[in-house]
């Protein structure tokens, strides 16, 4: 049997349509390698912090995020003598596995302290959210985290007025207590109709409230 050649002149266009199939799989498989190699690009994360059990459930949803969520915002109210402590004693452990972990520690007027008078709340709230504005575009962050306490109200319309204005939008995640099971904190009531995202980690406020995200207990 004779062995078969490409007619005279058409060895080029032979050759070429021999390497045109490897050819057309480059782009697919520097695609391919490009979605493998990409991360997840960090995020600049807000965490309001609030006194007492607020603060250590906090920590507790922070301990489970990886190290993308950097650096951390820590913002909490003026007249909390607390959670500053719980604050650097955890990221001081975070440091040890995580090389690059940031974090930073802002304080604001407290929007309202225990006992004190509807009209008077108004007026310090006001105040808070205007100390809040010029902090919040400072920090300018991609994720707001909070969790119940009275200074995440401040901070959140803070960040809603300067998305509205075209400065930073924020994604808003709000968590609600666990010790939240048939009715919503004040924090909570406000914020259920403004946060992106509003998780509670009881059935019963699930059926009360169906926009919010229930995933069981997760602090």
């Amino acid at each position: 049997m004779q062995p078969w050649f490409p007619p005279p002149g058409s060895t080029g266009a032979f050759f070429l349509l021999l390497l045109l199939p490897p050819l057309l799989l480059v782009p697919f498989v520097l695609l391919a390698r490009r979605r493998h190699d990409r991360r997840t690009p960090p995020l600049r994360l807000l965490v309001v912090a609030g006194s007492g059990g607020h603060t250590t459930e906090i920590l507790r949803l922070l301990s489970c995020l990886s190290e993308s969520y950097s650096p951390r915002c820590y913002v909490l109210a003026d007249s909390d003598k607390m959670s500053e402590a719980k604050i650097r004693s955890f990221e001081q452990k975070r440091a040890e596995r995580f090389s690059n972990s940031q974090f930073t520690l802002d304080r604001i007027p407290r929007s309202r302290e225990v006992r004190q008078s509807w009209t008077s709340s108004v007026v310090t709230t006001a105040y808070s959210i205007l100390y809040s504005l010029p902090l919040t575009y400072k920090l300018k962050p991609d994720l707001i985290l909070c969790n119940g306490p009275g200074t995440c109200v401040p901070v959140c319309i803070s960040a809603l007025l300067l998305g509205l204005l075209g400065m930073k939008r924020a994604i808003i995640v709000y968590v609600e207590s666990i010790c939240r099971v048939e009715t919503l904190s004040l924090s909570g009531k406000i914020l259920y109709y403004f946060s992106d995202y509003f998780i509670v980690q009881w059935p019963a406020l699930k059926e009360k409230y169906p926009k919010s995200v229930y995933l069981g207990r997760i602090v």
